[in-house]
C-alpha cells in the first residue's frame, strides 16, 4: 500500500473510533435478532404477505426461507431510472428459483437535475437525498426481509439509499444499477452549441435539438457527473456486481446481471451460509477506496458531501484534508468529459472498472482486503461478466487499457494528482476541482463581482459589462440559504468568457454541477453567507484570489475594515415558497455545512 493511503486510513479509524464502535454496536444488536419476520405476531405476518401469490405465503411462513426487499427510485419520466421497471419481476422470478421471495418494499422519490437545473424546484435536490434516505427507512421498517436490494442511479439517489441502507447495516444489501443510454451527440458539440447560445449565436430550436441528440433514450446521461460518479464509487466499494455499473440497458447481459444481484442477495444471508452484513462492506477502509476511485476518475464535486454524510451514516468521520492530501497523492487515470471528450461508454469500451482496479491495486491505491457482495476481495473486481449459456461467468479483464487517451495506468497518469482539492483562507474552506481545467487557469486574482442570484449574470454577459477579468462572488446558495442547488447556468457564461482571453473564477456557497468543467470554481464554501460567513461582506472590486496551486481561497481587504462592513441581507422570502419548497423549511433550519455532509442527521448519526 501507497504510504499516505495508509496513514490516512489509519487516522480516519483512529477519529472515527468511538463513533464507529457505537454504530458496530447498534448493528450487531439487530442483527441478533435473527430472521426478523419471526419475532412478528401473527396478525403482522399475516398482513406482511396477505397480497402474495401461495407459493410466496408458504415461503414467508417458514423461517429458512429468504425474503429480499426492494427498494426502488423508479419512474418512467427520468431515463436512468424508467429502466427499473421491470427489475422487481426479474428479482421475484429468480428468488422464487432459490425457493426464496422477493417483495417490493418501497418506492423513493426520484428527481433529475438535468430537469431542475436553473429552476426553483433544484432548491428541493440536495434535501431529497435525506428524504430518500428516510423513504427507504419507512420501506425496511416492517421487519419482514432478510436481505436488501436497492434501485438506483443518479445524483442525490445513490447517496441518500445507502445512507438509508446503513441504517438497516445488519442486513445482507447489494446495489443494483440500470447502466448509461448509448452515446449520442458527442460531449464536445453538445458544449459548443450550449456556449453558442448564450452568446446569442444559435436559437433555441437549435439548442433544443441539441440537448435532445445528447439524451435521447432510456439510461443515465453518458458524461461523467454524479450519476456515473455514483455507480463507479459504489462498484468499488463492493456493493455492486463486478463489472455491472455501465452496461446499457435493456440487453441480455443487463437482465442477466440483474437476475444474478438477486442470487448474490440470497447468498449472502445466514439462511444460505454466506452471511456479509453491509456493516462488513462499508468500512473505513471501503471508505477510503471510494475516496481514492472519485480522485482517480475526476469524478464529482457533490461527493465531498456524500461521502463524507455515508460515512457518517456508517459511524465513520472523513473531512476534506483527508480528500485533499489524498488527491495529492492519487493520480487522474481517465479522461471522460469533462475532463476529456470520451463518455462513460467508451471508458468501459476501453477497459472500464476492470481494468481500473487492476491499476489502482497495482499501483497500492486500493485496499484489497474489504468484503464485497462477492464473497472475495477487491482483486474479484478486475473480472468482467460474460454469458455463456444464459449465465454469468466472470473473466479476468484485460491486462491493459484499449483506449490509452480514455483510460491510463498508475504509472503513465494524465495527471499526477486526483480532481479535487482544499481550498481555505479568510473567506473559510471551500473545494475546487481541477481536473478539466488547464494550468493557466487554475490561479485567478481579479476583482469581484457579487451576486445574489446565478440569474443575475445573463443580463450583464449580455450588455457586455463582464468583458474583463473578474471573479464571480455568487451568494446565499448554501444549505441553509436555499437548499444548495447547483448553478448550473452559469457555465456557458463564464465558459465564453474565458475563452475570450478574460481570466475568471467562480466562488460560492453552492454547489456547481457535478460535472464542473473547465472554469475554476471553489464550491461549497463555509461558513456560508447566511451563517456568518464573511462571503456576505464581500463587496464588487473587492481583489479575490483563487490559487489551486497553493490552497489559497482569500479577499485581499484589511480586516478593519471587513469587521466594520455589514453583512448583505438574504432574501430569504424568494426561497421560501413554491414547487414545494415551504415543505422544506425545517431542513434548511438544521442542516449542517457542506464538509459535515450537509445533512440533516447530525445528531441522529452518533
Amino acid at each position: 500500500m501507497h504510504s499516505t493511503i495508509t496513514r490516512i486510513t489509519q487516522r480516519i479509524i483512529e477519529r472515527s473510533r468511538d463513533c464507529r464502535d457505537d454504530y458496530l454496536s447498534r448493528m450487531k444488536q439487530a442483527e441478533e435478532k435473527s430472521v426478523h419476520r419471526a419475532v412478528l405476531a401473527c396478525g403482522n405476518l399475516a398482513h406482511g404477505f396477505a397480497a402474495c401469490n401461495p407459493s410466496d405465503k408458504s415461503a414467508l411462513k417458514m423461517t429458512n426461507a429468504v425474503n429480499v426487499g426492494i427498494i426502488s427510485a423508479y419512474n418512467d419520466m427520468l431515463s436512468a431510472h424508467q429502466p427499473f421497471q421491470y427489475y422487481p419481476e426479474i428479482f421475484k422470478k429468480t428468488a422464487q428459483q432459490m425457493g426464496s421471495v422477493a417483495q417490493f418494499a418501497g418506492g423513493v422519490p426520484a428527481m433529475c437535475d438535468g430537469v431542475t437545473q436553473g429552476q426553483p424546484g433544484m432548491e428541493l435536490s440536495l434535501f431529497s437525498r435525506d428524504t430518500i434516505a428516510m423513504s427507504s427507512a419507512i420501506g425496511l421498517s416492517h421487519n419482514m426481509f432478510d436481505a436488501a436490494a436497492y434501485l438506483g442511479v443518479c445524483d442525490k439517489i445513490v447517496p441518500g439509499l445507502l445512507i438509508g441502507a446503513l441504517s438497516f447495516g445488519h442486513l445482507p444489501t447489494i446495489f443494483v444499477p440500470a447502466g448509461p443510454m448509448p452515446s449520442g451527440l458527442p460531449n464536445k458539440e453538445k458544449a459548443r452549441i450550449r456556449q453558442m447560445y448564450a452568446e446569442g449565436k444559435v436559437d433555441r430550436e437549435a439548442l433544443l435539438k441539441c440537448e435532445s441528440d445528447s439524451y435521447h433514450s432510456a439510461g443515465t446521461c453518458t458524461f461523467y457527473g454524479t450519476a456515473n460518479s455514483n455507480q463507479l464509487i459504489v462498484e468499488l466499494m463492493g456493493l455492486h456486481l463486478p463489472g455491472s455499473s455501465f452496461i446499457n440497458p435493456g440487453s441480455e447481459m443487463r437482465d442477466a446481471l440483474t437476475s444474478e444481484a438477486c442470487r448474490r442477495a440470497i447468498k449472502m444471508t445466514p439462511q444460505n451460509g454466506g452471511f456479509t452484513p453491509l456493516y462488513e462492506i462499508v468500512t473505513e477502509y471501503s471508505m477510503v477506496n471510494a475516496v481514492v476511485a472519485l480522485l482517480a476518475t475526476g469524478g464529482s464535486t457533490n461527493h465531498t458531501m456524500h461521502l463524507i454524510a455515508i460515512a457518517r451514516a456508517a459511524g465513520i468521520i472523513i473531512n476534506w484534508d483527508d480528500f485533499s492530501e489524498l488527491s495529492a497523492v492519487v493520480p487522474l487515470v481517465t479522461r471522460i468529459y469533462p475532463n476529456g471528450q470520451a463518455d462513460i461508454n467508451h471508458f468501459q469500451a476501453a477497459g472500464g472498472t476492470s481494468y481500473l482496479v487492476k491499476t489502482l491495486l497495482e499501483g497500492g491505491l486500493l485496499h484489497e482486503n474489504v468484503k464485497t457482495v462477492m464473497g472475495e476481495g477487491l482483486s474479484f473486481y478486475t473480472r468482467e461478466p460474460f454469458l455463456e449459456n444464459g449465465k454469468i461467468v466472470w473473466r479476468e479483464g484485460p491486462e491493459k487499457s484499449l483506449d490509452s487517451a480514455v483510460l491510463t495506468s498508475f504509472d503513465q497518469p494524465f495527471s499526477a494528482e486526483g480532481g479535487v482539492k482544499l481550498l481555505k483562507g479568510n473567506l473559510g474552506r471551500a473545494v475546487i476541482k481541477v481536473s478539466a481545467v488547464d494550468p493557466q487557469h487554475q490561479v485567478v486574482s481579479a476583482p469581484a463581482v457579487v451576486f445574489d442570484d446565478q440569474n443575475q449574470i445573463e443580463g450583464l454577459f449580455k450588455k457586455g459589462l463582464l468583458d474583463k477579468d473578474f471573479v464571480a462572488v455568487v451568494r446565499f446558495q448554501g444549505p441553509k440559504s436555499n437548499g444548495m442547488p447547483e448553478l448550473h447556468k452559469l457555465t456557458p457564461f463564464l465558459g465564453s468568457l474565458q475563452d475570450r482571453g478574460f481570466k475568471v473564477a467562480l466562488v460560492t456557497d453552492g454547489r456547481m454541477s457535478g460535472a464542473s468543467g473547465k472554469v475554476p470554481a471553489a464550491i461549497h464554501l463555509w461558513p456560508e453567507a447566511l451563517d456568518g460567513g464573511l462571503l456576505a461582506k464581500v463587496q464588487d472590486g473587492d481583489m479575490i484570489h483563487v490559487n489551486a496551486l497553493t490552497g489559497e481561497l482569500s479577499v485581499d481587504v484589511p480586516a478593519p475594515v471587513l469587521a466594520a462592513r455589514t453583512p448583505a441581507i438574504c432574501d430569504l422570502k424568494r426561497s421560501a415558497t413554491g414547487m414545494g419548497r415551504e415543505l422544506f423549511a425545517p431542513l434548511r433550519s438544521q442542516v449542517s455545512c457542506a464538509e459535515l455532509g450537509a445533512t440533516v442527521f447530525n445528531d441522529g448519526f452518533h
